[in-house]
């Protein structure tokens, strides 16, 4: 069974064309391919199938073995793989997620993508659809006491539940693998919850640090770098409809959420190396 280990700006996922092969028990197969020590390493694993209401189809699993409803920075990389492999000419790529239809915009040279533009959609704002037990239109500037420390939170979805919380300080000075797990697992979010920890450096560049629902810390977060910014506009920080730099530790992604309403992600997408699974 072939794979392909992709990043995009640091967050790496295991790839594997469904299209031609089936994959049986993916969740289990997350787990034990993730492992950085006894498996291929990874913040888990991506199939790539068939669609019948779009181009292609994403399944992903985080580390856990649990699935996601959608990954950022896995679409740019879906859109590299279906092209630079040849299973699309097409520029502009339909992909069918967990969270809905969304559209990739590659952006090729020299015959190869080179980044991607995803249309992320809307942002979902209202608490109970994040989901969270806070029964608002908006969740925004809330106080949220997680183990002891009172924190002033932002929750947004982007497919997948995100707490955003802005800091004064360098993200990089946190002990995140000690309070990233209080987040994730805090009872007011019911399908626990990604957390990202932002510092605004100017009005158009965050600084962020992300634990991942599943994943623990990862070196990106696309859907996370989204509601970031999302956050960032809500709160007064940043500018409507600009394009915002979100900073993480493996990379920058470039961010806008449109007056129209739908956000839009541009980042880098690269294969790493490829691999054959063995018995």
């Amino acid at each position: 069974m072939e794979f392909y280990k992709m990043e995009g700006a640091g967050n790496d996922y295991i790839y594997f064309d469904c299209t031609k092969e089936v994959i049986d028990n993916p969740e289990e197969l997350s787990i034990k391919l993730s492992d950085r020590h006894f498996g291929v390493g990874g913040d888990g694993i991506i199939l790539i199938m068939k669609s019948d209401v779009a181009d292609f189809r994403m399944r992903m699993f985080n580390a856990d073995g649990s699935e996601g409803k959608m990954c950022g920075n896995a679409s740019r990389c879906i859109g590299k793989f279906v092209y630079d492999l040849g299973l699309t000419d097409k520029e502009e790529v339909t992909l069918e997620t967990l969270s809905g239809i969304k559209i990739l915009s590659l952006h090729v040279t020299d015959g190869k993508v080179q980044s991607v533009t995803v249309d992320m959609g809307e942002p979902v704002l209202e608490g109970a659809l994040i989901p969270t037990k806070w029964n608002k239109e908006n969740v925004v500037d809330e106080s949220l006491d997680v183990a002891g420390v009172e924190y002033k939170v932002t929750a947004v979805s982007m497919g997948n539940p995100h707490c955003v919380t802005f800091i004064d300080f360098s993200p990089e000075d946190l002990d995140l693998p000690k309070i990233g797990p209080d987040f994730e697992f805090h009872e007011m979010f019911p399908e626990r919850t990604n957390t990202e920890f932002v510092q605004k450096i100017d009005e158009h560049t965050l600084k962020m640090r992300v634990w991942e629902r599943g994943s623990g810390e990862t070196l990106a977060c696309g859907t996370g770098a989204c509601a970031t910014v999302v956050a960032a506009t809500l709160n007064g920080m940043v500018s409507r409809d600009e394009e915002i730099t979100v900073k993480l530790i493996g990379g920058d992604l470039k961010i806008r959420w449109s007056k129209e309403g739908n956000v839009f992600m541009t980042g880098p997408a690269r294969f790493t190396f490829k691999g054959e699974l063995m018995e």
